[in-house]
């Protein structure tokens, strides 16, 4: 199976059927959509009879000190392609996402493990506790500014 990687482009194409318009950008490989859409847009690109993002391949987030950058792979296995999806949360305290777990099971442990580790939490997750450490523990470890 030859599996063709949609571009940021596209799928800004497709997403500006959403009300407001979610995007932020698009380059090459990827769309960045504004953090508060994350919930929308997760829906929009499953349902979508010409994306159908049926597959959550991977949520991962990177800390890049002055923003996290949080970034979703998705497959779809009917129409063999990928895309990507980035948005940015800036600030360090208090930091959120919509939580996609009623649109994809799977993102269930890996959005436990991005709260456990860098410290986003995932607003509708029906279980946002740690994964990894124990309850108590103090500070998210991947973070930069982690001591």
């Amino acid at each position: 199976m030859t599996v063709a990687a949609l571009s940021g482009e596209h799928l800004r194409q497709r997403l500006s059927e959403l009300s407001p318009a979610p995007v932020e950008a698009a380059d090459g490989g990827a769309v960045w959509v504004s953090p508060e859409s994350v919930g929308d847009v997760a829906r929009f690109l499953r349902d979508d009879p010409d994306l159908d993002f049926q597959f959550l391949n991977s949520i991962s987030a990177v800390d890049f000190v002055d923003h996290f950058q949080v970034v979703y792979h998705l497959t779809s296995l009917s129409l063999e392609h990928t895309g990507v999806v980035r948005t940015r949360l800036y600030g360090r305290d208090d930091l959120t996402l919509p939580s996609v777990y009623n649109v994809w099971r799977g993102a269930d442990f890996q959005e436990r493990e991005i709260w456990d580790l860098m410290g986003i939490r995932f607003d509708g997750h029906p279980n946002m506790k740690r994964i990894l450490l124990w309850e108590g523990f103090e500070g998210h470890p991947l973070r930069k500014d982690y001591l």
